[in-house]
């Protein structure tokens, strides 16, 4: 060790005051434990949540504001194409493919070489996002006809939409950037900036639907405009404060303005291998986003406020998927990925095991929740303002469609990194590929029954066969290796969820929820009231059937 630390030393004060403070971080991470992954689990959770009370107030205002009606869809699809394209390339194809190689690339080279690959990777991104930006601008009629061509059954929704568009298309940049920023940070266990930015976002749209829209209405502009500003300037502020936390850790990427910098760039070996990642990771992002882009697709010639119905159902399924899936997501790929590289199997598989326990434990019975209870989550999140009791139902149809898929789509958050880490992107792609003609072909059968409530209920039911799939080849190939109590485990979930639906059932009927609009106070009291009885349920009775809570506590 003393050799090592005279070698790091020699290397990194050669550098100032930045490589000294990357010597005292080598240090520490050469002689302090591993962090454990429920206490780093625990606060993304704790700062995602808070990311997704903010995100419902902000959804709670928007539907109170401007309800589900044409101009919503407009918005909803027009904010969806950046986000989609987002998700594909930024936080999507490009983190799968980035943080893999980040991670090995400090563990076997050192800070120093992959700081002048996080430069190089920067660089390309960045001009690559000038591109697509200028591209998208441009194309914003093609690409809201794209993704929902029923919007012009209403002429004025169509072209809400396609300004709207042309406002939120950057923003695509910036948070492509935040994606890179986030990887660096997480790599290096940094965990609370990324967790805690999304509420820059909600905060922005908050503003933008409280002060904003009736101010555009002064200015005889359309006043759901004032969503786009804000969805644009929060892209700005969690760009910036990502950027400050890789200042303040001397890790911020240098990007180069000229050609001979993205010359550079593009020959650097880091960068090449992550666009060789990118290729089979985009395809397979791209194909779970394009089952999405086609249900949206789908949903805007169904009836009016369908795409809305679906997008606020979404962003209560997003409450327990982010909380869950995506904080062991982010958690678990970059450590996934340093066992990897270190060659330690057992710790691999250990940390698989762990994360989906968790799924289990947690993802169950908030699918229940979602099922059995969902009429009343969306009456008291909802069901305000401009928003009918037929609005609620529709919205609650949608809901419990997502509950069908909640398990899949959490434990997918668990078991792609693990194909991930281990720089197999081909797998899941060929997966998803099958998933995707899955669920089209049953929204053939489905759509004509249960209208827009079959998009969401097909694609839950495509997430449970994904995850499965993925299961069942991590088993296969040995990767992952179950560790002894998993049938008891079952057995204790499942007794305790049984007592939940009697509880949930008994809720759901016991109160008119929607009848209760006028008396706010008292039905957000009742729902709190009944998620604290149901947790109190829950967990008692896991505790009486002999499951110990503490064995999650420790890896």
């Amino acid at each position: 060790m003393s050799e090592d630390v005279a070698s790091k030393a020699h290397d990194y004060i050669r550098y100032g005051s930045v490589g000294r403070a990357r010597l005292v971080r080598w240090l520490d991470a050469a002689t302090l434990p591993v962090v454990s992954l429920f206490k780093s689990a625990s606060v993304v959770s704790l700062l995602t949540l808070v990311s997704r009370i903010t995100g419902l107030v902000r959804e709670l205002l928007i539907a109170a504001t401007f309800g589900a009606s044409a101009l919503t869809d407009a918005f909803n699809v027009a904010f969806r194409i950046p986000n989609l394209l987002r998700r594909l390339f930024g936080e999507g194809a490009f983190s799968m493919a980035f943080v893999p190689v980040l991670a090995a690339s400090k563990a076997q080279h050192g800070e120093l070489a992959t700081q002048s690959m996080i430069d190089h990777v920067a660089t390309v991104l960045a001009w690559a996002l000038l591109v697509i930006s200028i591209i998208g601008v441009v194309a914003a009629p093609a690409l809201v006809w794209a993704m929902a061509s029923g919007l012009q059954q209403n002429p004025r929704g169509f072209e809400v939409a396609v300004v709207m568009t042309r406002w939120m298309f950057p923003y695509i940049a910036f948070m492509s950037m935040v994606a890179l920023a986030a990887g660096v940070l997480n790599t290096w266990r940094r965990f609370a900036v990324p967790a805690a930015t999304p509420v820059l976002l909600n905060l922005c749209m908050i503003a933008a639907a409280w002060l904003g829209a009736p101010w555009f209405k002064t200015l005889g502009l359309e006043p759901i405009y004032a969503l786009a500003g804000g969805v644009l300037l929060g892209g700005v502020l969690q760009l910036g404060v990502q950027l400050w936390a890789l200042k303040k850790l001397g890790l911020h990427p240098r990007i180069g303005l000229r050609w001979r910098a993205l010359r550079s760039a593009w020959a650097d070996p880091g960068t090449k291998n992550i666009l060789k990642l990118m290729g089979p990771a985009l395809l397979g992002v791209s194909v779970a986003h394009i089952s999405m882009l086609i249900n949206t697709q789908i949903a805007s010639h169904l009836a009016t406020g369908s795409v809305s119905w679906i997008t606020y159902a979404d962003r209560l399924m997003e409450f327990p998927t982010a909380l869950l899936g995506v904080a062991m997501g982010v958690v678990l790929m970059p450590q996934l990925a340093a066992a990897r590289a270190a060659g330690d199997a057992a710790k691999y598989s250990a940390m698989l095991d762990w994360g989906l326990r968790l799924v289990l434990l947690l993802a169950v019975p908030c699918a229940v929740a979602l099922i059995a209870f969902a009429k009343p989550l969306v009456a008291v999140l909802y069901h305000y303002g401009v928003m009918t009791e037929h609005d609620v139902q529709q919205i609650t149809y949608a809901l419990m469609g997502w509950g069908v898929g909640l398990i899949g789509i959490v434990a997918i958050k668990v078991l792609a990194p693990g194909y991930y880490a281990n720089l197999d992107t081909k797998t899941p792609v060929r997966i998803a590929v099958v998933v995707l003609v899955i669920t089209q072909l049953l929204n053939i059968v489905l759509v004509p029954i249960f209208a827009h409530a079959a998009l969401t209920l097909t694609i839950g039911i495509g997430a449970l066969v994904n995850a499965a799939w993925l299961l069942v080849g991590l088993l296969r190939r040995r990767s992952y290796k179950p560790e002894p109590g998993w049938g008891v485990l079952v057995l204790q979930v499942i007794a305790a969820n049984a007592l939940l639906i009697v509880f949930l059932m008994w809720a759901n009927g016991a109160f008119a929820w929607t009848e209760l609009r006028q008396q706010s106070l008292k039905r957000i009291g009742l729902l709190a009231l009944v998620m604290t009885g149901s947790a109190f349920i829950y967990f008692t009775a896991l505790w009486a059937a002999g499951l110990k809570l503490q064995q999650f506590v420790r890896r």
